[in-house]
């Protein structure tokens, strides 16, 4: 016989919510006292392939349950010891947006309501920090990988017209070329191969020393391929490289984009936030001259996912890509369905989640200067990790330190695989919960890639993860030494 009841509980959810805020506030604050990451034991995993629950448990044992198989395995982001990847630790703001976010219950597709008002605002915002005009338009996704799929076809859109958004891009596409460094982000080659252009005709051009993209080679690179009967539309700056934090020389693309006449789009995942910092902005105010930014709020400024941003310059033409009317999507001049631009009419999803609450709340309780002191804060102790790579004869550093991204190793002995002893590092490391580095590929060598990001990463931190690496390396070599030559 089916339940008829309500599928809520009023009094239920009350009593668990409350227990539930005060968990979760007691498990970030307390953070550092545990391990990095701890693997998910097999009788863990066992539980969590069950067949689909027909009747349902009471609420107070399926939470029980996610703190017993979710919780304690968590990715270790939220850590203070967390360097892997290029990640945010969020923000205890951010637990209370989430529930006023999950309560609203917002479509933010579009329509005439308070949630699209806020994303309006935090548009404005963010044409106020980078110098944009106020023509420029802006929209939430996913994440940067999402934000540059976007803008290659608002720029593909812009370069073969908009009539191919009918017939397809067809020879026209075959002849389309865009331009980023070797050291591009994978998502933006993945955004070529989606928007049916093919990930080759994405050209990627070598690097200099600090590993910027070659303008000069750049350069010639379009004009071989105009030449070739080609058609270039596209730029890729990358603001903030994943390997190491470089950021492209912007003002000489920006020039070089002027006179080729193409699309200026700036691939600055975590480091378009560095406008924050006082001392980060002049090294990024050329931003204010491209044709698009992507990036995250989810990194530097310590947002929960998923709170991705695409702004751009040209808000005509970035409707024009993206705007598709149909009779239920019918805009009034009053009640619900009021507004002339949707947020809809700028992205591919109809559905959309409330991304914008967390960004606003956390602007608004903690004010900008504040978060741009801790995005300063996370570079310093970068800065003070690197010395101390340094001083330490075992380690040796393998890139200069742009940002906030440290790159290093132990430092082989003659005779041993360097790769390998480091790689295994970095396992132990994570296996035993006492930091938590990625590795990355730098001049032909495995790294140890720290990237300082979290807000809550403090000097001892640091020190604990170099350490930590000394004490894991000498550990395994003495276990395994190194052959002789």
């Amino acid at each position: 016989m089916t339940d008829s009841r309500d599928l809520d509980d009023w009094e239920t959810i009350r009593a668990e919510g409350h227990r539930l805020v005060d968990e979760m506030v007691d498990h970030l604050a307390g953070l550092a006292e545990g391990p990095v990451w701890r693997a998910m034991p097999p009788e863990a995993r066992a539980r969590l392939r069950t067949t689909l629950p027909r009747h349902g448990t009471d609420l107070a044992r399926a939470l029980d349950d996610a703190r017993e198989l979710v919780v304690p395995y968590h990715s270790g982001n939220t850590h203070p010891r967390f360097f892997g990847w290029v990640q945010g630790g969020g923000l205890g703001v951010g637990v209370l947006a989430a529930i006023l976010e999950a309560g609203l219950d917002a479509n933010c597709g579009g329509r005439d309501h308070a949630a699209v008002a806020v994303e309006a605002e935090v548009v404005g915002w963010m044409r106020e920090l980078f110098g944009f005009p106020e023509g420029a338009s802006g929209v939430f996704v996913t994440g940067t990988s999402q934000a540059n799929l976007l803008a290659v076809l608002i720029a593909s859109r812009a370069a073969a017209g908009l009539a191919v958004r009918q017939s397809g891009l067809g020879s026209r596409g075959l002849a389309l070329r865009g331009y980023a460094s070797s050291a591009v982000h994978g998502c933006v080659p993945r955004a070529f191969d989606a928007a049916g252009l093919g990930e080759g005709a994405l050209r990627r051009i070598r690097t200099d020393t600090r590993g910027r993209l070659d303008v000069a080679a750049l350069e010639r690179t379009i004009a071989e391929d105009r030449a070739a009967g080609l058609e270039p539309f596209f730029v890729a700056a990358t603001v903030g490289s994943v390997d190491t934090g470089a950021v492209d020389d912007l003002e000489a693309l920006g020039a070089l984009a002027a006179r080729e006449r193409l699309w200026l789009h700036a691939d600055a995942a975590y480091a378009a936030m560095g406008m924050l910092s006082p001392a980060l902005a002049p090294r990024l105010r050329a931003l204010s001259s491209v044709d698009s930014i992507a990036f995250d709020f989810h990194k530097w400024t310590q947002l929960q996912y998923e709170a991705g941003f695409l702004l751009v310059r040209d808000g005509v033409a970035h409707k024009a890509a993206f705007a598709s009317p149909a009779a239920y999507l019918r805009r009034e001049a009053r009640g619900i369905a009021a507004g002339e631009t949707w947020p809809t009419d700028l992205c591919l999803d109809l559905s959309r989640g409330f991304k914008a609450l967390k960004v606003w709340l956390a602007f608004k309780s903690l004010g900008a200067d504040r978060l741009g002191a801790a995005i300063d804060r996370t570079c310093a102790l970068a800065r003070h990790l690197a010395a101390r790579i340094g001083a330490e004869p075992a380690l040796e550093l393998l890139a200069p330190v742009e940002l906030n991204i440290v790159c290093f190793r132990v430092r082989p002995a003659q005779g041993e695989d360097g790769d390998e002893l480091n790689r295994r590092v970095a396992i132990t490391l994570h296996e035993r919960g006492l930091a938590a580095p990625s590795t990355t590929t730098v001049g032909g060598a495995l790294a140890l890639r720290a990237a300082v990001f979290n807000h809550r990463t403090r000097e001892k931190d640091v020190e604990a993860l170099v350490d930590a690496v000394l004490s894991v390396g000498a550990e395994l070599r003495e276990a395994a030494p190194p052959r002789s030559s």
